[in-house]
């Protein structure tokens, strides 16, 4: 049995968090234990690991900086958990818990990064500090580092993390549970009051200037003047009434009537197979999963070119440049007016897509391969597996 501890920073409702239960959620029991140490208190996704037996802790870290104290006590916790792979995920955690991998003994940390470009105008400050921290200590700390995206690749090697640990291993999509729902565009449209052939245009992000829903919501008030029957469909943390900036804006372009803001939602799928286009309108991403789930669900998509948004999607979407909400409501009524049918056919290229490219199974596959090579430091009956089939 192999034991692997994963490290990440918070268990909120985020990209990289949902990637970690899924992957825990997907690997072989008979051959894999997982645990989860969260450095902070937000633990959104904690009750669904629980329910699969998967333990999990926190440090209850106030800040992002490592603290020494919490570092020994994580250290303390390897020892006595004795893990043969510590999986680290995202800056901070990938810093504290290689720290605390040293000082517990020779456990060899794999190193998870799910970001692309930090703008220091965005980005805070201790982010990009930490971040600096690891290109450095990358050479020393981590046995493999994994990216998200071959953007995220490109970008690390360019601010000089150790070149020969680098590797991709993208996002990964439980086509089972992510999957066309023939009712969805019925009854959401009932739940929101939204007439039955009304088209709808959708987002799925949290409130984040990364995310751009200025963009959006410019985007969507061009398009509404010439198509003033579409509506939109807005869900994210922070994404509701309540939040006065992005209510200022849906009501300086005059389109609140138009605009569906519902928060956190548990039936994303549900939501996805409801629109007829879902998009992003970002000014930086690793790979967004929200457009893998929205392709999964047949959904076709228009992204902004940041990331792997364009390799995602293929020739199964539109790609369009962040920061232009006249290119993107273009692109928009381009899929709008070329009609059903032809939104129906790229939403079943997208759905193949996913299925040959990110189908979860291939990608959990890939991390128990790396961490069954890394234990077999620490275990005397794993063999090395064949990787060929993880590389991208």
């Amino acid at each position: 049995m192999i034991k692997v501890m994963h490290v990440i920073t918070t268990l909120g409702s985020a990209g990289a968090e949902t990637m970690l239960c899924r992957i825990a959620s997907g690997m072989d029991g008979t051959r894999f234990e997982n645990e989860i140490v969260s450095l902070t208190g937000v633990l959104d996704l904690a009750e669904r690991m629980k329910a699969i037996g998967v333990r999990v802790r926190t440090l209850g870290m106030k800040t992002s900086l490592p603290n020494p104290l919490l570092v020994m006590r994580l250290a303390r916790w390897i020892r006595e958990s004795k893990p043969n792979v510590i999986h680290t995920w995202m800056y901070h955690a990938n810093l504290v818990g290689a720290l605390a991998a040293r000082l517990a003994g020779d456990v060899p940390v794999v190193w998870g990064i799910h970001h692309s470009v930090l703008d220091p105008r965005i980005d805070k400050r201790r982010t990009m500090l930490v971040n600096r921290a690891c290109a450095f200590l990358s050479r020393k700390l981590p046995a493999r580092i994994v990216c998200c995206s071959e953007a995220s690749l490109r970008i690390h090697k360019k601010l000089s993390y150790a070149d020969e640990k680098l590797e991709v291993v993208p996002n990964g999509f439980d086509l089972e549970q992510i999957k066309p729902d023939p009712a969805a565009r019925a009854s959401v449209r009932e739940e929101l009051a939204i007439p039955a052939d009304a088209l709808v245009i959708g987002i799925a992000a949290r409130f984040h200037p990364n995310k751009d829903h200025h963009n959006f919501v410019r985007a969507a008030a061009r398009l509404h003047k010439q198509m003033p029957e579409i509506h939109f469909l807005l869900c994210g943390l922070d994404i509701t009434w309540k939040n006065l900036q992005l209510v200022r804006w849906i009501e300086e372009e005059g389109i609140r009537d138009r605009c569906h803001l519902l928060g956190v939602r548990r039936d994303m799928p549900r939501l996805f197979a409801s629109m007829d286009i879902a998009t992003t309108a970002s000014l930086s991403e690793a790979f967004p999963i929200a457009i893998g789930e929205a392709m999964a669900c047949e959904t076709p998509c228009v992204v902004t070119d940041v990331g792997d948004s364009a390799l995602i999607v293929g020739e199964t979407g539109i790609v369009v440049a962040p920061g232009d909400p006249r290119a993107l409501a273009e692109a928009w009524r381009k899929l709008v007016e070329a009609g059903p049918e032809v939104r129906y056919r790229l939403g079943m290229a997208a759905r193949r897509r996913v299925q040959q490219n990110f189908a979860l199974s291939k990608i959990v596959d890939c991390y128990q391969a790396i961490y069954t090579k890394l234990a077999a430091g620490t275990l005397q009956d794993v063999s090395a597996p064949n990787l060929s089939h993880c590389a991208r």
